[in-house]
């Protein structure tokens, strides 16, 4: 009998311990970004960050790690427009945000990266240390923003 018990313990207390993982992961630790947050775009001439026009803005971010932020939006700038003023940013790659932020989708957006179907460019360089913020945009304008590590990471 006591060892029914135990092993009811250990399966109960694991199937505890990943649900709380689990949330932890996926939920915990993100907060919703403000929709007045202000995207940049780092400007090919001047090398310095630049306010971009956007709306529809949504996001999360969280404090345990910069690389938690993911954005999704809209703008009326035009890709001609952009690919003149900013800076693009190559070997971009989406990383994967939690399934409930259901308008930023890393596999689509990287697939379209690698078929030139939109175009990534550098936001701003150092957000934080060795973490550039990334801005792919679409020819529609729909537009979607992460953290990905810099070259101080690359080995």
């Amino acid at each position: 009998m006591s060892g029914k018990l135990l092993v009811i313990m250990i399966v109960a207390s694991s199937l505890i311990f990943g649900a709380v993982v689990y949330y932890t992961q996926l939920y915990a630790y993100y907060e919703p970004v403000s929709a007045d947050t202000e995207l940049r775009l780092t400007n090919v001439v001047t090398g310095e960050p630049e306010a971009v026009i956007y709306d529809q803005f949504e996001g999360i971010d969280s404090e345990s790690s910069p690389l938690r932020f993911r954005g999704c939006f809209s703008t009326t700038m035009s890709l001609a427009m952009l690919t003149e003023t900013f800076e693009i940013y190559e070997h971009a790659t989406p990383l994967v945000a939690p399934d409930w932020l259901e308008c930023f989708d890393a596999q689509a957006i990287g697939y379209a990266l690698e078929d030139g179907d939109a175009i990534a460019f550098l936001g701003e360089k150092n957000i934080k240390d060795g973490v550039d913020r990334v801005v792919a945009v679409f020819p529609d304008g729909r537009g979607y923003a992460w953290h990905q590590l810099n070259e101080k990471y690359d080995e």
